[in-house]
């Protein structure tokens, strides 16, 4: 059942990515609507794989590489869903979702055997501390793709080439406005992942922090949102200057998930 679940998710997306690269050739309505259509399925079917997953494993299924990154896929559509639907903008499907689609086909070089659970692991806070970070990274995510629409946009207005892409993406007010929504709406659930993971690592090992690699760059994360946040708020931070710093800070958030698993050890290794 999971690789079916898994396989017909893959399926999806992969057909949703088609339609909406194919939306941003043609804006045609039939396809916008046609992409939301495909991702709504996708993410109804990722969901089961993922609570499926769930019922079979007996704890929060984001334990190892190839679950973690297929609820950070997850959590991308989500988030992606919960925003196009807000500001109408079909176009950001054609960013967004091919970074969904790719973090997922990422997952299939790990292996998705399900393992007994650490010792460590076997705790409430698990489904908190890692649900609350993956979801504040889908956010920077979409902030991310929202950022380097913003880019083409603002270069395509710096250089008076007002072709055809620039009809097609949102206005760079919009597209600053979604960045900075998507910052506010993320940068509070990794503040409380962290928080949360401090709380849980006294439980486990006896210390609230212990500068593990994966603490440091977590907080080297908080720290450069943190900085955007207040940028935009003290100073005014807006335009190109917000959106390579969002940029930066999505670069470091892989980093952190991916670049600290695979490259250093620790307590939070794990793949």
């Amino acid at each position: 059942m999971n690789a079916l679940l898994f396989s017909s998710t893959l399926v999806v997306y992969v057909a949703a990515t088609v339609v909406y690269l194919s939306y941003l050739v043609k804006p045609r309505d039939v396809l916008g609507r046609v992409g939301q259509g495909l991702v709504a399925v996708g993410f109804l079917v990722h969901l089961g794989f993922t609570l499926n997953r769930y019922l079979v494993a007996g704890h929060t299924p984001i334990t190892n590489l190839h679950e973690s990154l297929s609820f950070f896929s997850l959590a991308i559509v989500g988030t992606f869903i919960i925003f196009e639907r807000r500001y109408r903008a079909a176009i950001l499907g054609s960013f967004i979702i091919p970074l969904a689609l790719l973090i997922l086909v990422l997952s299939i070089g790990f292996s998705n055997g399900i393992m007994p659970l650490n010792p460590a692991l076997k705790s409430k806070w698990l489904f908190v501390h890692t649900v609350m970070a993956f979801l504040g990274y889908a956010a920077f995510a979409v902030s991310f793709a929202v950022s380097i629409m913003y880019l083409i946009q603002s270069h395509f207005l710096k250089k008076r080439r007002l072709g055809s892409l620039f009809q097609k993406l949102p206005p760079l007010d919009i597209l600053d406005e979604i960045s900075y929504r998507c910052l506010t709406f993320g940068f509070p659930l990794l503040t409380f992942a962290i928080i949360s993971g401090a709380i849980w690592a006294e439980t486990a090992w006896g210390t609230y922090w212990s500068w593990d690699p994966k603490e440091t760059w977590s907080l080297i994360t908080w720290f450069i949102y943190a900085a955007l946040l207040h940028g935009r708020l003290t100073t005014g931070w807006r335009g190109r200057k917000a959106a390579w710093l969002s940029i930066l800070g999505f670069v470091i958030v892989l980093f952190t998930f991916l670049g600290v698993n695979l490259l250093m050890s620790g307590l939070h290794s794990y793949r």
